[in-house]
């Protein structure tokens, strides 16, 4: 249906069993639409936690952990972490420069090195092989199956970036796939019945992003008289229906024959039947400018409304300077038209609504004191057209730090305040962008006693338990409440104090919101203010879509299993999203709830209805088809490694929050164990069943897992804070794949072995810089070299002691290592190769996270070396195991 006029009702997320591999399809009763005397707010009851017999833990005998006679999974508490003879502490190669020995040798300890991607010796996959297995005898095996000994082969990494495979399907179909970084699946061959897949053990899920902007595949915008739509299941046309005749098509999702529209590809010069210039036919991803077809009111106009936090820390941080600035710099950048909509709030103790009429010659201000029942004072004049208002807007912004500037109040009036602009915007919708800097402690919404408590007399095992979970419910309410209203609430935390993240998160959760978090934020410290200037200027500036929902559609026979990501989800296969953008994606388990076997294609169709900030509405459709297959071979060697990790730390995400911390690592390991088993028995043959061996499309499975557990999300590392790690799964849960993968596993390169061949400087600074991509190990790491490292939330350069002087001074302007100031943040653009490759390749980076990353140089004798230590994923820590140590520590679970 058209967004926005019926107020969802929740259902809750359906997990998968076990660790979501294999989980039975929905019940029939919950696919449908929900009954209209649910459509409301839920109850408080169903206000976040899904019914106990669908939504708690998953049965043990399908939780991703084997039972014990085959696999001997250790106790939680040794999941992720190396036996108690082995917790030492972490070498000191690994905190600061690694010693001299280590530089670019392996230890002598470790498995000789063995070249990239060699397969071990002497062992072959069987020709005959096991029951189903697909390779004949004398047939060359494809390089995505070659099997791999991990134990073995130590340079696994590809050296160019690391690509999403192809889709093979017959035809001319491949080239009509959409680009992988909007839509893609966690297996490109889906197995033909269920049980194929749970023999497989592998995850079945897809990635859509589906406002992202990609150059790669531009999407065509189409302005048709008649969208062309299946009849029964309401698919768009696309470019893998078939047409029975001229006067007809078959839908590749219900199979159902539809009539098409007099005019379809018919040529008015010729006469003729041609379909050519049908872009839908040859595009998998459309934009269509919509009719009032798809509207049950005027589209809404752009509405912004700003709630800004005023109280003792906001003013002395100079949080409340900071916002003020970037709005008052980019007020005429700000998406809309003559209509956009503008209001401002700001709150400590107390309200402060503020009148910005335009016929007034200065903005008044109006001060509501009573929390705990608050009223609108002058309720027409508190939202105002943005363009009439401007001066007096401007005057406000310039004002508001010197208002507050004695602010001496510490208290927060947090969520009175939102609830105030929710009956400010209820009538129109938009978005609302909150600055909290202060715990809230007054009014509705207060959780500063309800932390007390829960802080007090508690050990860290307790703890664990209870960490990411909400203290109140108030926040979801008004949540699924403004979600119902198609108003949109993104939330900007800043503090040196926990602020309760997992509670106040909820508003922005369930609103199709984001969190933007910045933990002891202050003006006078550079890359603060930097991240959070480029992360607001951006946030301004960037496409927006409003009343929003996406339909996810799929082919007859497979099923809609669990959602993730920032939304609410009104049926079972829709989401409504009151905001939308380019910076967020989301992600969907499937199951396979019929036999497949005269299926020989499957299409999966995301389609997003939303109003434009120029007031249009608008339809994003991408349709995805992946091939069908009853082979096992075929299966492994269409797995996405990107995507199943990807959706696998989604997953966790989720167990965390429904069981324990504990029990996500121990899922995300039997991941890996299961993986590898299920490729024993299925592929390999039995003269090859000792060898710690995946395919060579997986053999970065269980780095990237291991890689995941020392990620803050599931870090034992008793330095993340509960408000990091709640900021760490929702990044995990809402980020684009392509910016996540830096964020699990960092890339690691060395600025001095990059090289181009362009002569000319000015052509150089404008190419796209390909590095060389190191294992992230202080092994990599040399003396006399200098290394960049992209962990998704910074930009490491490491300075080796031994670095040639005249290097150091074409790279950082100064003569030698020693002259390097501590704590630089930035590099100048200097007249050399290697500073405008730097420099190049640092943009590059950048403009692939939706949130700014700030610049490190770390010297190898810097107090801030730790960042390095913690960005080499590979090396053991004081509560992980090292890549070599996992590997040997599964290898040990397989043989019990």
């Amino acid at each position: 249906p058209p967004a926005g006029m019926a107020p969802p009702t929740e259902i809750g997320h359906k997990y998968t069993s076990g660790f979501g591999l294999t989980g039975p399809a929905p019940p029939t009763s919950m696919m449908g639409a929900p009954p209209t005397s649910n459509m409301g707010a839920p109850p408080t009851s169903n206000m976040g936690a899904p019914p106990t017999s669908n939504m708690g833990a998953p049965p043990t005998s399908n939780m991703g952990a084997p039972p014990t006679s085959n696999m001997g999974a250790p106790p939680t508490s040794m999941m992720g972490a190396p036996p108690t003879s082995m917790m030492g502490a972490p070498p000191t190669s690994m905190m600061g420069a690694p010693p001299t020995s280590m530089m670019g040798a392996p230890p002598t300890s470790r498995m000789g090195p063995i070249q990239p991607g060699m397969p071990h010796s002497g062992r072959m996959i069987n020709p005959s092989g096991p029951p189903n297995a697909p390779f004949p005898q004398q047939v060359q095996v494809p390089e995505e199956l070659r099997p791999v000994n991990l134990l073995e082969t130590r340079n696994i990494l590809p050296s160019s970036p690391l690509e999403h495979p192809a889709i093979k399907l017959n035809g001319d179909f491949s080239q009509f796939q959409p680009d992988p970084n909007v839509f893609s699946c966690s297996l490109n061959a889906v197995p033909v019945t269920h049980s194929l897949l749970s023999k497989l053990k592998l995850p079945l899920g897809i990635h859509i992003h589906p406002f992202r902007q990609t150059s790669s595949k531009p999407m065509p915008v189409l302005h048709p008289n008649i969208i062309v739509r299946c009849r029964v299941c309401r698919a768009y046309i696309n470019p893998y229906v078939t047409f029975i005749d001229t006067r007809h098509w078959r839908c590749n999702l219900c199979f159902r024959s539809n009539d098409l529209p007099d005019d379809f590809g018919f040529s008015t010069s010729t006469g003729e039947v041609n379909r050519s210039h049908r872009k839908e036919l040859f595009h998998s991803s459309v934009e269509y400018i919509a009719s009032s077809d798809y509207m049950l009111r005027p589209p809404q106009a752009s509405t912004y409304f700003y709630v800004i936090d005023v109280s003792h820390n906001s003013v002395a941080s100079g949080m409340l300077q900071s916002v003020c600035t970037v709005i008052l710099e980019n007020l005429e950048k700000i998406p809309g038209d003559s209509r956009t909509l503008f209001g401002l709030m700001t709150f400590d103790n107390t309200l402060h609504f503020y009148n910005l009429q335009s016929h007034l010659s200065q903005f008044q201000m109006i001060v509501l004191s009573d929390l705990d029942d608050t009223f609108l004072p002058i309720p027409d004049s508190l939202l105002v057209n943005l363009k009439e208002s401007k001066e007096l807007i401007r005057n406000l912004l310039e004002e508001l730090p010197r208002m507050f500037s004695r602010s001496s109040c510490i208290d927060s009036g947090f969520g009175a305040a939102l609830t105030s602009v929710y009956s400010i915007l209820k009538p129109v919708g938009g978005r609302i962008s909150a600055f909290l800097s202060t715990i809230p402690s007054m009014g509705p919404g207060a959780t500063k006693e309800m932390q007390l408590k829960q802080s007090s007399g508690q050990s860290s095992v307790s703890k664990e338990k209870t960490q990411v979970a909400p203290l109140s419910d108030f926040y979801k309410k008004l949540a699924l409440e403004c979600c119902a209203q198609q108003i949109g609430i993104d939330l900007f935390l800043f503090s040196e104090q926990p602020v309760t993240y997992s509670t106040v998160a909820c508003a922005a959760q369930f609103s199709s919101g984001q969190i933007y978090y910045y933990p002891g934020y202050h003006i006078n410290k550079p890359t603060f203010k930097e991240r959070f200037m480029k992360d607001f200027t951006h946030y301004l500036t960037r496409p927006i879509g409003f009343e929003a929902v996406m339909r996810v559609r799929s082919t007859t026979g497979i099923g809609l299993h669990a959602f993730h990501g920032n939304f609410f989800v009104r049926s079972s296969d829709l989401l409504s999203l009151p905001n939308v953008s380019p910076d967020v994606s989301y992600a969907i388990n499937l199951s396979i709830d019929e036999n497949l076997k005269d299926v020989h294609m499957v299409c999966i169709q995301a389609a997003l209805l939303y109003t434009s900030s120029r007031g249009e509405r608008r339809i994003k459709v991408h349709t995805l088809a992946l091939p069908v297959s009853d082979k096992p071979a075929d299966i492994y060697a269409s797995c996405n490694v990107q995507a199943i990790t990807g959706l696998l730390g989604k997953m966790a995400v989720d167990r965390v929050t429904t069981a324990s911390l504990g029990d996500a690592r121990e899922a995300l390991t039997n991941a890996v164990i299961d993986c590898i088993k299920s490729y024993r028995t299925n592929i390999l043959a039995s003269s090859q069943a000792g060898f710690l061996s995946l395919p060579s499309c997986l053999r970065l499975f269980p780095l990237f897992i291991l890689a995941m557990q020392k990620h803050p999300a599931f870090s034992l590392d008793s330095r993340t804070t509960l408000d990091g790690r709640a900021d760490a799964m929702n990044t995990i849960k809402t980020l684009p794949l392509d910016a996540l993968m830096y964020h699990i596993y960092p890339l690691l390169c060395n600025l001095l072995a990059i090289t181009t061949d362009v002569p000319d400087r000015e052509i150089k600074k404008a190419l796209q810089v390909i590095p060389v991509r190191l294992h992230s190990s202080a092994e990599k790491l040399q003396r006399n070299g200098i290394f960049l490292i992209n962990c998704g939330t910074r930009i490491l350069v490491w300075v080796g002691q031994a670095v040639n002087p005249q290097v150091i001074q074409e790279l950082f302007g100064v003569s030698t290592f020693g002259d390097i100031p501590e704590g630089m943040t930035s590099l100048s653009t200097l007249d050399n190769q290697l500073s405008d490759v730097t420099i190049s390749l640092i943009s590059q980076y950048r403009k692939q996270q939706p949130k700014f990353m700030t610049l490190h140089v770390v010297k190898e004798t810097s107090a801030n070396r730790i960042l390095v230590a913690e960005s080499l994923v590979e090396d053991r820590t004081e509560a992980a195991f090292s890549y070599q140590e996992f590997l040997q520590y599964i290898q040990s679970q397989l043989k019990k």
